[in-house]
């Protein structure tokens, strides 16, 4: 009898009726995700092609970030923009090359070429368009993302901005997003809140997101179709995962995780950093766009803090950057992080980067968030206690009813 048979019978012996014990699929219109998982979207080259069709191949969403993916094109410093749609083509297409999975593109509103970078992901037929860094209301070719089946899914922190998204969405366009994520304070990279209230608990993910669901509730009934909610930022367990579902979110956006893979399309020095840290390594930082930054502390960073770094801005990529007051240029620094050049840049992380202790497999990551999180349902509804341990091997997944 293997490990799965043995925890079957151990659960059939006791005189109870159980429900099944599976993770839920996430449903975002007729897109059926089989594992909540969403891979968030990480700039300038971290999630590319071979991130994203690695998740997407083990049934999450895998995610190709759209910022600063041009840096990886030779004439990035002549045409910025035309590198940036040329990069973005070639990786949508290897990905799907790769897989046959469902694979999304995140898109920073912010971006000047925010309206040419969707329009290459719609024209390249990706499943889901995700948008944050601002509020997509304005000028989203709605009606030609429909009818290429694409899914439109803004980041919120709050459910003040999903009240304004979704009432501008239902005026200007008859229509609301398919979808939302909900980016909590814990967050790696550029945050959607002020430095005071990321220790607030009134803006923590287990607060806002059943405020969301609250919120969300009279359009969905409105256009008769569930609208999903995306939970991310310090999401780094499978407990972790049945948890956030427990107060309302369908799925879970996770992007830490998914940098400690060997799949991940940075350097193996960029990776290293989140195996190497601490706690006290993680730090927020002011970035040169103005926005609040989690990221692990380094030499660079202490250097920017005092003195200015000499730099030539390629091009205006962000509509709100001042160039000429920054210390650093962000864009540059994380493409040399990205190349494991840390003397020259450093490296955003989630709030528990510090818990990475070594660089897995994306199949073996998804079969361990999977096994966390049954673990997680299995003791919260059948509450006795199992060594699980002992009684599942990392591979085996419990999906049939007992």
């Amino acid at each position: 009898m293997n490990t799965y048979e043995r925890a079957v019978s151990l659960l059939h012996s006791v005189k109870h009726k159980f429900p099944y014990f599976d993770i839920p699929s996430l449903q975002i219109g007729d897109l059926t995700v089989k594992l909540p998982i969403v891979q968030g979207g990480m700039g300038v080259g971290i999630s590319l092609s071979g991130l994203a069709s690695a998740v997407a191949d083990q049934g999450g969403i895998g995610t190709i970030a759209a910022n600063g993916i041009g840096l990886l094109e030779p004439d990035y410093f002549k045409d910025g923009k035309a590198a940036n749609i040329r990069a973005l083509r070639t990786e949508i297409r290897k990905a799907k090359a790769s897989s046959a999975g469902i694979i999304a593109v995140n898109i920073m509103v912010a971006l000047q070429d925010f309206s040419q970078l969707v329009q290459t992901a719609i024209e390249e037929r990706v499943d889901m368009i995700v948008m944050g860094a601002g509020l997509p209301v304005k000028n989203i070719p709605v009606a030609q993302m429909r009818e290429a089946g694409i899914k439109a899914v803004p980041i919120v922190s709050s459910s003040r901005a999903a009240e304004l998204i979704f009432k501008m969405w239902k005026r200007i366009y008859k229509d609301v997003p398919d979808a939302v994520v909900v980016e909590g304070p814990e967050a790696g990279g550029h945050l959607g809140f002020s430095e005071a209230e990321l220790t607030d608990p009134a803006y923590s993910l287990e607060t806002v997101v059943p405020q969301v669901v609250e919120t969300l509730k009279p359009y969905s009934e409105e256009f008769a179709r569930h609208i999903p909610i995306i939970a991310g930022g310090g999401i780094y367990t499978g407990e972790d995962i049945y948890r956030i579902m427990q107060l309302g979110a369908d799925g879970v956006q996770m992007g830490t995780r998914f940098v400690a893979t060997h799949e991940c399309d940075a350097d193996i020095r960029f990776k290293e950093a989140y195996v190497n840290c601490t706690k006290e390594d993680i730090r927020i930082i002011k970035s040169p766009v103005g926005m609040p930054g989690r990221a692990i502390n380094n030499a660079f960073l202490e250097k920017a803090e005092v003195s200015k770094r000499s730099f030539t801005c390629p091009w205006q990529c962000l509509a709100g950057c001042r160039a000429d007051e920054a210390y650093y240029c962000i864009s540059l620094a994380l493409n040399s992080a990205r190349q494991g050049k840390l003397d020259r840049g450093f490296v955003f992380a989630g709030s528990n980067a510090y818990r990475v202790e070594r660089i897995v497999p994306t199949a073996s990551l998804m079969r361990e968030l999977v096994r966390t999180y049954l673990q997680a349902k299995i003791k919260d509804v059948v509450r006795f206690d199992i060594d699980f341990s002992k009684v599942f091997h990392p591979a085996a997944i419990m999906t049939s009813p007992v």
